[in-house]
């Protein structure tokens, strides 16, 4: 197929079957792009939609993005995971106001220059922002030229990538360059899908190698399996009252930036290590009791969390540290709470198992 041929298609597809209604291509600016492509890595556009939306009402412009303290950015975010995009997201909104102006580079080698954003990335707001020619490869384009041309191999490989941005870079128009890149990403995400491509409503079927070869689930290839190491970690559940203890966790390393409880190492962990934290910092406990540990995967390790309640007696001013605080339980499990403390999902899920154990108390007291 000639890249006027496949162009052809995929607008003619597009023109008729894309999706033309999310709310990041409403009021098109470089900003709503670029936070839009950030969100939508390694997430699907239905869990993003409402954080995008929320994102926004906070953080309506560039500036106010920059100026925002990073913990209320992290917030936002939490749940999204794979935290550091939020924390690249604050640091390229500052970058961009004090070197660029405020206003985004109209490079592809400038923007990929900025903190958090690749080369596909910076195709997106370059093509769909700003009407410049620029390739994309993300996982859906990925898949929809690995499929059509039978590409083999793990697209993490330098050189397969390096074939599959060669066919991007050749099929990428000079003309309605923005509609050909969300194209591309509708194309991937709708019909030409990982597990069930719907080829009969594909306008590439009939060009398309795996296709004809009767296997394109077997394209691209998979990632090579690794084992992923397993870390663990005792988190001290401290309560008092029906409130939890909380610190801020350190800008870098897992959940950075987040609440959580305090944390103790593989080597002191366990009920043991709780009682050698709580002596250290000359604290009583009424009660020790270890709840059932909760398996929280990351991108490359599992860690296994063995959560320790802990019912303090006291709370001398040792515990109240700088970035630390109490919490209500009940605060904690309200709906969008996790957004608005910014706490890990696995810390939400702790505090509603607390929460269970504390029901009977809790109710004979009003709800704050």
């Amino acid at each position: 197929m000639t890249p006027s041929r496949f162009q052809q298609a995929v607008l003619t597809w597009f023109d008729r079957h894309g999706r033309k209604d999310l709310p990041w291509q409403r009021d098109i600016t470089p900003y709503r792009v670029w936070v839009s492509e950030i969100m939508l890595q390694q997430t699907q556009v239905t869990a993003v939609i409402p954080y995008f939306e929320r994102f926004m009402a906070s953080f309506p412009t560039l500036a106010d993005l920059a100026a925002a303290p990073q913990g209320e950015v992290l917030a936002h975010w939490s749940g999204l995971g794979y935290y550091a995009r939020a924390r690249n997201l604050h640091k390229c909104a500052q970058v961009v106001m004090e070197e660029h102006g405020g206003e985004f580079p109209r490079d592809v080698e400038a923007l990929t220059a900025l903190p958090g954003i690749g080369r596909s990335t910076a195709g997106a707001i370059a093509s769909i922002s700003m009407g410049l020619r620029a390739p994309i490869l993300d996982g859906n384009v990925k898949r929809v030229l690995a499929r059509l041309h039978a590409v083999d191999g793990w697209p993490g490989r330098t050189a397969v990538s390096r074939k599959l941005w060669q066919l991007a870079e050749t099929y990428t128009p000079a003309q309605r360059c923005n509609h050909y890149t969300q194209a591309m990403m509708d194309l991937g995400a709708t019909v030409c899908t990982r597990t069930k491509p719907d080829c009969e409503e594909c306008p590439l079927e009939r060009a398309c190698a795996a296709r004809s070869q009767g296997n394109p689930r077997d394209y691209p290839g998979k990632k090579p399996k690794k084992k992923k190491p397993v870390r663990s970690a005792t988190l001290l559940l401290l309560e008092r009252d029906g409130e939890i203890y909380l610190e801020q966790r350190p800008p870098t390393g897992i959940w950075g930036g987040l609440w959580s409880p305090p944390q103790l190492d593989e080597e002191s962990g366990g009920e043991g290590g709780a009682r050698a934290w709580l002596a250290a910092r000359d604290l009583d406990a009424g009660e020790i009791q270890p709840l059932p540990p909760l398996r929280h995967t990351f991108t490359h390790f599992h860690l296994d969390i063995s959560p320790v309640w802990v019912q303090l007696t006291d709370t001398p001013p040792q515990v109240a540290e700088r970035g630390s605080g109490w919490y209500k339980l009940r605060q904690i499990n309200r709906p969008r709470a996790a957004q608005e403390l910014g706490l890990p999902a696995p810390i939400v899920k702790l505090a509603k198992q607390l929460l269970a154990l504390q029901a009977p108390l809790l109710s004979e007291s009003p709800a704050p």
